[in-house]
């Protein structure tokens, strides 16, 4: 069975449904990680698709690349949620995550999309936001993140720079 044959009836699109089709596509690029502020701790390659999926109620970024040397891939699911009006994600991954599933979300913003979520063991989370948009052009996508350690401020942890294919 197709996902069109799945019996969901679509939703009406919106010009935010319209912006997050814009991200589908083939996309490469490098990943800079940081693990303490201002210290580069890895520089990599990574790679991966975006696809609308659910008659455009969300699209999904499958990726890979390496951290260390090591490979890793992940996924991220990310769609807006029209009751509620806001982004909503889910994110995986071989590194990062675990076992865990990291929920993520985020208002409108007119330049990046933006979500926010959470980490580590209860009581102690850390807080992870995560940014989408476009350089110069819509060929170009930069995807960045935060860590928010608990009582502190945000510092970078990782960049992608995009280019589609």
């Amino acid at each position: 069975m197709s996902q069109a044959d799945c019996g969901t009836p679509p939703i009406a699109p919106t010009p935010i449904h319209a912006r997050l089709a814009l991200l589908a596509g083939d996309w490469t690029g490098t990943t800079t990680v940081w693990f303490e502020p201002g210290v580069v701790g890895d520089v990599s390659p990574v790679a991966g698709s975006i696809r609308s999926v659910l008659g455009g109620r969300f699209v999904v970024w499958d990726y890979a690349g390496s951290l260390g040397g090591k490979a890793l891939a992940g996924m991220l699911t990310l769609g807006w949620h029209v009751d509620r009006r806001r982004y909503e994600t889910s994110w995986i991954d071989s590194f990062h995550n675990g076992s865990a599933i990291m929920s993520c979300v985020g208002a409108a913003d007119d330049s990046a999309i933006s979500v926010l979520g959470h980490y580590g063991p209860e009581g102690g989370e850390w807080g992870w936001r995560t940014a989408l948009e476009f350089a110069d052009t819509a060929d170009t996508l930069i995807i960045r993140a935060w860590n928010i350690a608990p009582g502190e401020p945000e510092a970078l942890a990782l960049e992608s720079r995009l280019q589609r294919s």
